[in-house]
């Protein structure tokens, strides 16, 4: 089985990921951002490095699918492959940080190997807003977000909106995300586990959960 986790930068993707492995016992996969060799220039000089950092997350990124496609246990994904394209370089795209060519030329990349991938059985999308989102960044303090703008995280959001309600063809289960703290409150991580079983193993009335 193969379950993704969804949302913006700052969201609690890598948290929620680390949780639900430790409960569940699945395997978890994670971005590489710590070993991105492009990502400190990247929010430098967004238009200058956008192209080449998107090509190294889709690589990654492909090189994970593989990996949740061979397995024979559960994988849990923090970021699948499809928002990094319809959310990540889309956003870029229209604000002007790739051009016609280099769009044009990462997704014909993209729908060539889309042919090989296959669909979480599950994405689990963390719902934040701007406002929350900023906050959540600020308190982790990675240097190289530090710089990020508010018209950026605006813009990512306005995608994954987007991508969740009307591109993505598989299952959503959306966690609205903004007023609870599931890393330090059992009954709001207990909430996100029930909706979770709702939805893999139908324990509960999904009509609950709506």
């Amino acid at each position: 089985m193969y379950i993704a986790i969804a949302g913006n930068i700052g969201a609690g993707k890598t948290t929620l990921t680390n949780m639900l492995a430790k409960y569940y016992g699945w395997e978890p996969r994670f971005e590489s951002v710590g070993f991105n060799p492009y990502l400190e220039d990247y929010y430098k000089d967004i238009k200058r490095w956008s192209f080449s950092m998107e090509i190294y997350f889709l690589q990654q990124r492909m090189k994970d699918l593989n990996i949740v496609m061979q397995s024979n246990h559960t994988i849990v994904q923090d970021r699948s492959i499809f928002e990094g394209v319809h959310v990540f370089v889309r956003n870029n795209y229209e604000r002007g940080d790739l051009s016609d060519r280099e769009y044009t030329t990462y997704m014909e990349l993209f729908n060539t190997m889309q042919e090989m991938m296959v669909l979480p059985n599950l994405m689990i999308y963390l719902r934040k807003s701007v406002p929350t989102l900023i906050g959540q960044i600020q308190k982790r303090g990675r240097e190289c977000e530090q710089t990020m703008q508010i018209d950026y995280l605006q813009g990512l959001n306005e995608r994954y909106e987007d991508f969740i309600y009307h591109q993505y063809p598989g299952k959503v289960l959306v966690i609205e995300s903004d007023n609870i703290d599931f890393e330090h409150n059992p009954a709001d991580f207990r909430m996100i586990v029930d909706k979770i079983d709702a939805q893999l193993f139908g324990l509960f009335s999904e009509e609950h959960f709506q």
